[in-house]
């Protein structure tokens, strides 16, 4: 047993929480003693729901543009944002949004502050190089219940040229400070209540059965999957429901902390290949291979290492999704299955996966970091039969 833990520098969580923002940006020094320092606040597409996020700035005098992320982030889009942050010699980073800005703002403030070029520290289409300095401040402000990425150490970006997605991967990078409030999440559409779900469930149950699983993130990942299991269907069937939301927020903070502390799998390994061939949202991707790819793992690991503890690991998770202390493996898959089926999730055929791509998905995500936190490697056969259920 081994395992290296680096935490978040600080995370205030709750209802309401926004609310203690201007006096840990006064107390904290974010803004510099003369309060003149310059912001860039990263925000969606639409930043109507970022309004109290406004007011707290606005009430203290702040001195800030905005940077509008309309897409999943790209090295053109992140770079983008790099250039205006220097320009503006702006000393403060805020990120108000979905993973997508999260990803961005971690990217920018990390880059801002550093020489050469995005692609001198990208994972595999780049030369994968450390940060040499500090980044700027960033303060990371989820406005999903889903990623988990603001307590994580990267930002995964798109390479379009090279129709892959890939990660920028840095200490550095960990927000000084993530303020979760569940509020930021009662009025998001039904879809993205879902697909941003099902992404959280799936990061605690991979970070569950990764061959990298250990106690510390065991006792995230169980705590937070009993939470998504009471409640991910009643947040989309019940979107008013606060407790629901509450426990959304907690499970998908949970993931990000489990996930940078263990690896991953195939869905993420799959994902990440899918999300750079195709216009696919990453949530979405992950919804619908969860369940092919949980089954394919129980049926080769019953096959080829019925001793593994990861086996029963993925008997447990059936108990704890259902509720039902005499499920079995199968009876999470189905749970899955069901969920995803009351949610609409659409199968991958909808984002222009076909049959005759899949031989090159397989080939470009059996290499994929995530893949290697499986619990057991699986054949090109049997990846491909996980796409084949996935359509």
């Amino acid at each position: 047993m081994a395992f290296d833990i680096t935490l978040p520098e600080r995370v205030i969580f709750g209802t309401g929480s926004i609310s203690k923002l201007a006096e840990v940006i006064q107390s904290g020094g974010f803004l510099g003693e003369d309060g003149k320092k310059r912001v860039l606040v990263i925000v969606g597409d639409q930043a109507d729901y970022a309004r109290p996020l406004f007011q707290v700035l606005d009430g203290l005098g702040a001195d800030y543009l905005l940077f509008r992320v309309a897409v999943e982030p790209t090295t053109g889009l992140v770079q983008q944002g790099v250039d205006l942050c220097r320009k503006e010699k702006c000393s403060l980073v805020i990120g108000c949004g979905g993973g997508s800005v999260m990803d961005t703002g971690k990217a920018v403030a990390g880059l801002s502050t550093n020489p050469g070029d995005i692609y001198d520290y990208l994972e595999v289409v780049g030369k994968g190089k450390s940060l040499p300095n500090p980044g700027l401040p960033y303060i990371a402000i989820p406005t999903t219940a889903g990623t988990g990425t603001e307590v994580t150490r990267n930002a995964v970006i798109s390479a379009v040229e090279f129709g892959v997605k890939v990660s920028l991967r840095s200490s550095y990078l960990i927000p000084a400070l993530s303020i979760v409030d569940p509020q930021f999440t009662y009025n998001l559409p039904p879809a993205v209540t879902a697909s941003t779900g099902l992404d959280a469930l799936t990061q605690l149950l991979e970070a569950y059965v990764s061959n990298q699983a250990n106690p510390f993130t065991d006792a995230l990942c169980l705590e937070g999957l009993s939470r998504a299991g009471r409640s991910l269907r009643t947040v989309y069937h019940s979107p008013q429901d606060t407790a629901a939301r509450e426990d959304m927020s907690v499970a998908s903070l949970f993931s990000g902390i489990a996930l940078a502390h263990a690896k991953l799998g195939i869905v993420h390994g799959f994902a990440g290949v899918i999300g750079g061939m195709f216009d696919a949202p990453h949530g979405a991707v992950c919804a619908c291979l969860l369940a092919p790819s949980m089954r394919m793992n129980v049926q080769a690991l019953e096959q080829r290492a019925p001793q593994s503890p990861s086996l029963k690991r993925f008997t447990l998770l059936g108990q704890v999704l259902t509720g039902q202390p005499a499920a079995d493996a199968m009876a999470g898959v189905a749970w899955v299955q069901e969920t995803c089926a009351q949610l609409q999730i659409p199968g991958l055929a909808t984002y222009g996966l076909t049959r005759e791509r899949m031989p090159e998905v397989v080939e470009k995500s059996s290499k994929a970091s995530s893949t290697k936190g499986n619990p057991i490697v699986l054949t090109a056969e049997e990846m491909e039969e996980i796409l084949q259920m996935a359509l």
